[in-house]
């Protein structure tokens, strides 16, 4: 929870944690035009970590690059695909 006692997640810089899964997990992201906002979830759908990450090619690789530190990553979700998250879907299919 927020100081405000909000129960919506922060997308802070500061990673929002839970126990490292063994085996694979599975990436979503909510694009926007400057950055976008991850999650990774366990295969059984339980929130692991959230963070934003700019909207640009060093962006896409720490997002990867983080997401992988929790496990396997063989899924993503992204909105977007046809707009902001087209060139973020690429890098990922790459």
């Amino acid at each position: 929870m927020g100081r405000s006692g909000s129960t919506v997640p922060s997308t802070s810089s500061a990673l929002r944690t839970r126990r490292r899964p063994a085996g694979e997990v599975v990436l979503g992201v909510d694009t926007h035009r400057d950055v976008h906002v991850a999650v990774v979830l366990s295969v059984s759908g339980a929130v692991l970590a959230t963070d934003e990450f700019p909207a640009t090619a060093a962006g896409y690789r720490d997002l990867l690059q983080r997401a992988r530190k929790w496990g396997i990553v063989r899924r993503a979700g992204v909105e977007g695909t046809g707009s902001y998250g087209a060139s973020l879907s690429r890098y990922l299919l790459a």
